[in-house]
């Protein structure tokens, strides 16, 4: 047997039985302090640590039994024990003690190897105690780090993902390897509209300021509706329907999501007007279709996150949108045409696709969803005078290298109607100057075709400098 030793405490008023303890105990490898009475006992306990007492308990003054209820007010049997020593087996007095906290007992006269029997076995107990204890407050630290943990783990990627996909990260074994899998997932791609030159008109804390209202009420909607958020890419939010938890709605939720996301755009202009802010206009492209899911990267930095062609095609989609805009391919709308309330649809060509794609423009979703876009009335004037425009096409579509000439010939706020000689494609992005005044034609306007007719076609403002936004502002009242 390992020896087991400690520091005791022996009390006795008899002299023998105090020096014989105390020499056979200390050659057993223990640390013995005596007291002759119980009240110098209670001295000396405070001033020392002790793993032990031997308790006489017929005493002198204060007796064993006293001692030991004053002992318990600040230790407990499993923190300190306490075996009483009695001159009387089973007799009342030890009744007495047990009640009051004895761990054990030895009678009178002492066997000593009985008392050293009972000893080690009560110093076991202790160390035994003692280390339990330790454990428990080991389990409890990592416990508590573990939440820490998974508590910040939650607050950072509560901002993307919902509470789901986020339990169900820290909860499955291996949920953040690396790797990944093909899946069939809906896209939501949402930008700003004339972002950059807007940025260039705002100072750095103006942009900030704005960018964090508008990703922030974005991403609230999109987490409601159980989108996973891949990525802030500027101005614009990528999130995903489909992964890591796929559900049988993915399609519906990401339409209803981009709808959602179109009408919150009113709160976050009041917000920016509050402080002097600029209005912000959004559009939102959105597709269906397979992809790589998965933890992407490196062992030291990797995030969730969607690659392949779908990816890319929602990114062409997004680009032929305007601001206010909800574009949905058909892949996307499959299943669900008799929800969707469309405006119209746009031929979209892109390059790498071999055929055009046909786009939705979806201004509401029936059925337990029952959203639509706010009704928002842009009424369009005839002009007395028209304004002349030299244009330039902006990506490839209509003759990039060529600019010509236009008439502005009816304008709402949002909106113009252009007479020109060769009539651009749908969704051409032009930039537009007025050469009707000096001081004028150093603005740049940026506008998209979204209706062409023999002899025009109509533009959707996409960036407008301010001292043309104030002059059209006027002209429509």
């Amino acid at each position: 047997m390992s020896a087991i030793t400690g520091t005791i405490l022996v009390v006795d008023d008899t002299e023998f039985n105090r020096d014989m303890l105390a020499r056979r105990l200390t050659k057993q490898g223990m640390t013995v302090l005596t007291a002759e009475t119980g009240e110098e006992a209670l001295e000396i306990l405070p001033k020392h640590t002790f793993d032990l007492i031997l308790l006489d308990v017929m005493m002198p003054g204060i007796d064993g039994v006293e001692v030991l209820r004053r002992i318990r007010e600040t230790h407990s049997p499993a923190d300190l024990p306490v075996i009483m020593v009695t001159a009387k087996d089973a007799s009342e007095d030890m009744v007495e003690a047990f009640k009051a906290g004895a761990n054990d007992y030895v009678t009178k006269p002492i066997d000593f190897q009985v008392a050293l029997a009972r000893t080690r076995t009560q110093l076991a107990l202790k160390q035994a105690n003692t280390q339990l204890v330790a454990q428990m407050a080991e389990t409890a630290k990592l416990a508590a780090d573990l939440e820490v943990r998974n508590g910040f783990i939650r607050k950072v990627f509560g901002r993307y993902l919902t509470d789901e996909i986020v339990a169900s990260l820290l909860e499955t074994p291996g949920g953040l390897e690396l790797g990944g899998q093909k899946r069939k997932v809906t896209i939501l791609m949402s930008d700003i509209r004339g972002f950059s030159a807007l940025a260039e008109r705002c100072t750095p804390e103006q942009v900030i300021g704005f960018l964090n209202t508008y990703l922030g009420a974005m991403a609230e909607v999109v987490t409601h509706f159980q989108g996973t958020i891949d990525e802030f890419i500027g101005d614009a939010v990528l999130a995903i329907f489909g992964a890591p938890v796929q559900r049988e709605d993915d399609a519906e939720r990401a339409v209803t999501c981009a709808l959602a996301m179109q009408r919150a755009m009113a709160n976050v202009n009041a917000r920016n007007r509050e402080f002097g802010l600029p209005d912000l206009e959004m559009g939102i492209g959105v597709h269906t279709g397979e992809v790589i899911v998965g933890n992407i990267g490196s062992e030291q930095r990797a995030k969730y996150g969607v690659v392949g062609r779908t990816v890319n095609i929602t990114g062409r989609i997004e680009s032929y949108t305007v601001g206010g805009q909800v574009l949905v391919s058909e892949a996307t709308a499959a299943g669900m045409r008799d929800l969707l309330h469309v405006r119209g649809e746009i031929e979209m060509r892109a390059k790498g696709l071999t055929e055009p794609m046909t786009l939705l423009d979806v201004a509401g979703i029936g059925g337990r969803w029952n959203l639509a876009l706010e009704n928002d009335p842009d009424t369009m004037y005839v002009l007395g005078v028209p304004f002349h425009l030299e244009c330039v096409s902006l990506d490839g579509k209509f003759d990039s290298d060529q600019a010509f000439q236009a008439r502005l010939t009816q304008l709402s706020k949002r909106r113009a109607w252009l007479q020109l000689p060769i009539v651009p494609p749908a969704s051409t992005n032009l930039r537009m100057r007025i050469l009707d005044d000096e001081t004028l034609r150093l603005e740049e306007v940026y506008s998209k075709v979204v209706r062409i007719a023999d002899d025009g076609c109509e533009v959707r403002f996409t960036g407008l400098p301010p001292a043309i936004e104030r002059l059209f502002k006027r002209i429509c009242g």
